[in-house]
């Protein structure tokens, strides 16, 4: 194991990191990101570190214990766009040492001991231009980017651009919207106001925030990424849908399981999910910590039977002429 400070998308030779990088705001008790303020809506901290390990081990599980879908055969480079406390690039790292793993985001949280092959850059995936030369990586990898960017479809078609002719993409992302099979999750309210089961308002209430953001962003993504890839060019596209559900209610031990996972997951988080786009719509902190202590009560309630769909979203980038005739 070897020291690699992550570094500055313009010092990316050997510099370290500025102060300016890692003087981090801190608001409402929580720490955000510096580099390019405001571009990220949530923590940074210790507590969403910690968190995202947490829920990097529970989308494991749902993947039967899986880094990865796609086909990978002795490749030189792999990139994590958005890659948060880094546990995907070093545990990659144990099954290809020999590739070299760059994950790239906007804070510079990750660990500095880490696998020889493992770097680590701040880098906005935003930006027009990308660190590097187009038809550069064997494998693209992208998770968790809901509600994080203005057009997830325009970092699709830099990851195309990006990739060598023949390697893939992979996408992971989780759908927050709840759905039930059994009927009894109670329906949304349609007239403007709130439902019995907080969790569609708190959905809808980030969707709104989502759409007045300047600029806006995206909130749900995970069920159109199949489509975007295929309007940008990827072939042999598919998508792996899961079911996670909400809490323990299921009685497969599997799902259960996950369940569990899942419950903590969204109790961690809920507060650091919700404190900015909800003062962006008008909100105190007293009125959201109120209203979240329905959303909680709502995803801990087994007698609703309610789960999230997770996407593993694959695809390849073309070689050139591939399946035109002469």
């Amino acid at each position: 194991m070897g020291a690699r400070p992550p570094v500055h998308r313009a010092e990316c030779d050997t510099q370290s990191l500025t102060a300016s990088v890692t003087d981090y705001p801190v608001e409402n008790g929580r720490r955000y990101h510096r580099y390019h303020e405001g571009a990220y809506l949530y923590p940074n901290d210790e507590q969403e570190l910690d968190r995202l390990d947490m829920q990097h081990h529970m989308f494991k599980l749902v993947m039967d214990d899986r880094l990865f879908h796609v086909p990978l055969i002795n490749p030189k480079r792999i990139l994590d766009i958005g890659t948060g406390s880094g546990i995907w690039p070093i545990e990659m790292a144990s099954l290809f040492p020999n590739t070299e793993i760059i994950g790239t985001d906007l804070s510079p949280v990750q660990p500095t001991e880490v696998p020889p092959n493992v770097h680590f850059l701040v880098d906005d995936a935003t930006e027009e231009e990308w660190l590097w030369d187009a038809n550069h990586f064997d494998f693209i990898h992208i998770g968790h980017m809901t509600g994080a960017m203005p057009s997830f479809k325009r970092i699709l078609r830099q990851a195309f651009k990006h990739l060598k002719p023949g390697a893939y993409l992979e996408c992971h992302e989780l759908d927050p919207k709840p759905r039930c099979d059994d009927k009894t999750m109670p329906p949304e309210n349609t007239d403007g106001g709130f439902s019995a089961f907080a969790l569609h308002d708190w959905i809808d209430l980030n969707m709104r925030s989502s759409r007045d953001a300047e600029p806006p962003r995206q909130f749900r993504i995970a069920h159109r990424i199949e489509q975007w890839m295929m309007d940008i060019g990827f072939v042999d596209v598919e998508a792996r849908v899961s079911k996670v559900p909400t809490n323990t209610w299921p009685t497969d031990d599997k799902l259960r399981t996950i369940g569990a996972w899942n419950e903590s997951n969204w109790l961690e988080a809920l507060s650091g999910w919700s404190y900015k786009p909800f003062l962006a719509l008008g909100w105190s902190k007293p009125e959201i910590e109120v209203f979240l202590v329905d959303v909680r009560k709502s995803l801990q309630d087994r007698n609703v039977h309610a789960y999230m769909d997770f996407y593993v979203v694959t695809g390849r980038k073309p070689y050139p002429n591939e399946g035109r005739t002469p």
